[in-house]
């Protein structure tokens, strides 16, 4: 397996985790005495008790889960064990809510929201080796739930799908396939169809999991070498990034100026407003449930829905350049897994529940119902193309996984994609990026702002 640098936990999140001993895989619920070592999984499973599953809306929504909890209580009923919607809200608090009771015993979740519950042991390290995933999920998808203390590695979930960017469009809407594999090309089309009256490529560039990812494939990242003193947005060139999100904003209207689009874009790619947007492949029925609500039978949706690879960069950051030497783009993705409450009273069923969940069956039926991507290889692989392309894509390093310090970058990056965004449409003497240099600027400015919320927090 390819090898390579991911940032999971910050210096000081492992340095707490070290004086906090969290350093087995006997974390406990509650306080313990000196030298106390509590083994959880012992692979005795309990018996008649209730497991309590926390799953994601679109998986309730879809019905994916109801499968899953049907077909989990089946194969353990000699044993007494009933898996449960937890019924609670996708976000829960579980750093207040567990040590009372009320938080799931396994939760679904995504790799920077788990990874956050790691400074306060709220969940519990995993004995990976046990589980049939194993072998069958790359390093890289593993590594994104790994937590290092003295040297010692450490995961505290098991890798389910894999969440990266993927351009969606309207076949129907396609002049050429040329249209798909460039931004310069997605560009020129999309100012076609605005001089119709029509849009071509829209987002919300004010979603800053996506825009970062421009700045990413121009060399600008984030805590490089786990080193959250390293803020480096503006730097190797990134401002080249900058540039292309000004100009794409240039071919769509105002509303990609704030959360507009993406809270339209299911029934506008429908309607054939918009040809084409970038999403996440987990929201891929939601697309064929717009397109169903017009009259199309749930066949003709699929084969109308176009999902390509996010389309290649021009190295020199111009979306107009003509025949322009292309470079893949670096976009910001993630890891969903299973994690287990370290409040549960029964690790073993938990695990099993894990277990269960993460099986080759559970990955292709999940990818059938849902449209995700699975972490599984072996999965992946007899899915298909796009399946094996995000999983490429993450070992390659061209999805760059999203800390599990997110959350003092969003605002102010947000803020800052949003004033680049509205740049195209201010008057020309009110601009304010219209040279590469007025942009490193106001990306070394995003680096402080960054910087000072995580100080100010310390």
């Amino acid at each position: 397996m390819k090898k390579r640098v991911f940032i999971s936990l910050t210096v000081i999140m492992i340095h707490v985790l070290v004086v906090t001993g969290i350093i087995a895989f006997g974390g406990t619920s509650g306080p313990r005495a000196e030298g106390e070592e509590v083994n959880k999984f012992s692979g005795v499973l309990e018996r008649d008790i209730t497991l309590r599953i926390l799953e994601n809306e679109t998986a309730l929504r879809q019905g994916y889960f109801d499968e899953l909890l049907r077909a989990f209580n089946a194969e353990y009923a000699q044993y007494g064990i009933e898996a449960v919607d937890a019924n609670m809200d996708q976000y829960l608090d579980l750093e207040n809510d567990g040590p009372f009771g009320f938080g799931p015993d396994v939760l679904y979740q995504a790799n920077d929201r788990i990874m956050r519950y790691a400074l306060g042991r709220h969940v519990q390290p995993l004995p990976i080796e046990q589980l049939d995933c194993y072998p069958h999920i790359e390093q890289e998808a593993w590594d994104a739930y790994k937590m290092t203390v003295d040297g010692q590695d450490f995961y505290l979930a098991a890798p389910v799908n894999i969440q990266g960017p993927l351009l969606f469009y309207r076949k129907s809407l396609l002049p050429s396939p040329a249209v798909i594999e460039s931004w310069n090309a997605l560009y020129q089309f999309s100012a076609e169809r605005k001089e119709k009256g029509e849009r071509g490529y829209m987002k919300s560039l004010i979603d800053a999991y996506y825009s970062l990812g421009y700045l990413f494939s121009y060399g600008g990242y984030l805590y490089g070498d786990d080193d959250m003193e390293d803020i480096g947005l503006s730097r190797n060139g990134a401002e080249k990034g900058a540039n292309v999100l000004r100009q794409l904003a240039s071919v769509m209207d105002e509303r990609c100026v704030d959360f507009t689009v993406t809270n339209i874009s299911y029934s506008q790619f429908a309607s054939g407003n918009f040809f084409a947007t970038m999403t996440t492949p987990d929201v891929y029925t939601l697309f064929i449930d717009e397109l169903m609500a017009l009259g199309y039978t749930r066949e003709e949706a699929v084969a109308e829905i176009g999902i390509a690879d996010v389309p290649k960069l021009p190295l020199s950051g111009d979306l107009t350049e003509e025949n322009p030497e292309l470079i893949p783009g670096k976009m910001m993705g993630g890891v969903n897994g299973y994690a287990i409450s370290s409040y549960t009273a029964y690790p073993n069923a938990a695990l099993a529940f894990v277990d269960f969940a993460t099986s080759y069956e559970m990955a292709m039926l999940r990818n059938q119902v849902l449209g995700v991507v699975p972490a599984r290889k072996d999965a992946a692989k007899d899915v298909g193309d796009l399946a094996q392309t995000i999983n490429n894509n993450l070992t390659e390093g061209n999805i760059v996984v999203m800390p599990s310090l997110m959350g003092q970058v969003w605002t102010p990056a947000e803020t800052f994609f949003t004033d680049l965004a509205n740049d195209p449409f201010r008057k020309i003497e009110d601009q304010k990026y219209k040279t590469a240099e007025s942009m490193r600027i106001a990306l070394v400015k995003l680096e402080e702002q960054i910087y000072d919320a995580i100080h100010t927090l310390k």
